[in-house]
């Protein structure tokens, strides 16, 4: 495994959830932390929970679901003094959270491929050409496990969506020094995941780490469990 003291992670949906999970289990690494939310006001507690670590905090903000607000919060993240060297691509939406299959609206596929993919695709292009320059970085991109939901069908296509867009990058990053995989943080207790979910979100931890700790010749376009 790498050591990550002193580089920086950008972790979109940070303010709360497996996002803020992350966040603390990457500072704990010594690495300095970009903070992500839909507001400012919303990525308050994570900075709280990372207020002890010595590490930088930055806290950035937009709606992924607006193609302006992601142009301006890429403006944002690369305004700031550090450079991303690892990108965790972990805010989606399930939206809506449960339909009938035949029930599903133009819109609900829209937004949920804006936010889980269309906003994914635009960070990787941001700060991918970086991390190459540079031969370094690390970029997780969160997926699901979730199978026969059909209630939850554009959420579970957007998560393919995810791992074919994955697995196709992965195949430009051989020899650069760059990783890119996908983590599956496995059933959750969030906002997301509800209240059923068979493990709390504490659990994430520390298995969501690993695909930043890969070497620089190590697992490229794979898919990683958190939960054991």
């Amino acid at each position: 495994m790498i050591n990550l003291h002193g580089k920086t992670a950008f972790i979109t949906g940070s303010s709360r959830g497996i996002g803020q999970q992350i966040a603390i289990g990457l500072a704990q690494q010594g690495c300095n932390i970009i903070v992500h939310g839909r507001s400012l006001e919303s990525c308050a507690k994570t900075l709280d929970l990372l207020q002890n670590f010595p590490v930088s905090k930055y806290h950035v903000y937009g709606e992924l679901s607006d193609q302006e607000q992601v142009r301006d919060l890429i403006k944002q993240v690369k305004a700031l003094p550090d450079q991303v060297d690892v990108l965790y691509n972990n805010a989606a939406i399930m939206s809506p959270y449960r339909k009938d299959i035949w029930s599903h609206t133009w819109e609900d596929w829209s937004r949920s491929f804006e936010v889980n993919v269309f906003a994914m695709y635009e960070l990787c292009k941001a700060f991918l050409p970086a991390m190459i320059d540079r031969k370094f970085g690390r970029v997780i991109n969160l997926t699901s496990g979730i199978t026969h939901e059909p209630e939850l069908a554009p959420y579970g296509a957007t998560k393919w969506a995810v791992n074919k867009l994955t697995d196709d990058i992965s195949s430009k990053l051989e020899g650069t020094g760059v990783r890119i995989n996908t983590l599956d943080p496995g059933w959750l207790r969030t906002d997301l995941g509800g209240e059923y979910a068979s493990n709390p979100v504490e659990a994430v931890l520390p298995g969501a780490l690993e695909p930043a700790l890969v070497e620089d010749d190590g697992a490229n376009g794979q898919l990683f469990s958190a939960l054991r």
